[in-house]
């Protein structure tokens, strides 16, 4: 999340309910991407699992997640580039720009909707978990959670400036990458199927297809009694 377009939105000087409610347009428009995207992440990790790959999605988010933390910004910024994805997000940053110039709260809430397709570490993380929530609705509700959760500082700061000192936000920020290699292991030992409960579970083996060999057959009396 940008915490300096919070700091900047415009609306200086109207009226304290329009102040407020512009800027909390602006955060629910970025709840409404981050739900979106993982609505997309869920169709996605539902299209692996019923490849029959959902303990391999499980562990490949966690190697994904630690991949995250462990590559400096600069190269994947150099491998976005690479693909043209820096073509992409100048016209981005131009329409976000563009609703930035304007003073309605409704101009406020699309460019909440277009902040949450910035690049930002967290959100990859957080989409990374979301391939393996369970279907589609569950990756909507788990993004939009995690959107969820952190309106009430990004509205405190949008409402009061530099709410969170300096060292405080450098403590969060320090914090990022262990909270990120912990939810990676995580994925990682649920996706082995340790046959540890709730943590790491057994999943069942898959089921036969058509064309298997049906199960012998019991007789429920010996034949020699015939």
């Amino acid at each position: 999340m940008c915490g300096a377009i919070a700091l900047a939105l415009p609306g200086a000087g109207q009226p304290r309910s329009r102040y407020v409610t512009g800027r909390v347009l602006y955060n629910l428009g970025r709840v409404t991407t981050y739900a979106t995207l993982g609505a997309l992440a869920g169709l996605l990790g539902q299209s692996l699992r019923m490849a029959g790959w959902q303990q391999s999605l499980s562990i490949a988010s966690g190697l994904l997640i630690l991949l995250l933390v462990a590559v400096p910004e600069r190269y994947t910024g150099r491998a976005a580039a690479a693909v043209g994805l820096d073509r992409v997000l100048a016209r981005l940053k131009q329409t976000l720009a563009y609703f930035f110039q304007q003073h309605s709260v409704g101009a406020l809430y699309m460019t909440g909707v277009l902040n949450g397709l910035l690049p930002c570490g967290l959100v990859y993380l957080a989409l990374a978990g979301a391939l393996s929530a369970p279907g589609v609705g569950g990756a909507a509700v788990y993004m939009g959670l995690f959107g969820l959760g952190t309106l009430p500082l990004m509205l405190a700061l949008s409402l009061t400036g530099q709410l969170v000192p300096l060292p405080w936000r450098l403590r969060l920020r320090q914090a990022v990458p262990v909270v990120a290699t912990a939810m990676a292991v995580l994925f990682i030992v649920r996706g082995l199927g340790l046959g540890i409960p709730y943590l790491s579970p057994q999943l069942p083996a898959p089921a036969a297809g058509p064309n298997a060999a049906p199960a012998p057959m019991t007789m429920c009396h010996d034949s020699a009694a015939h």
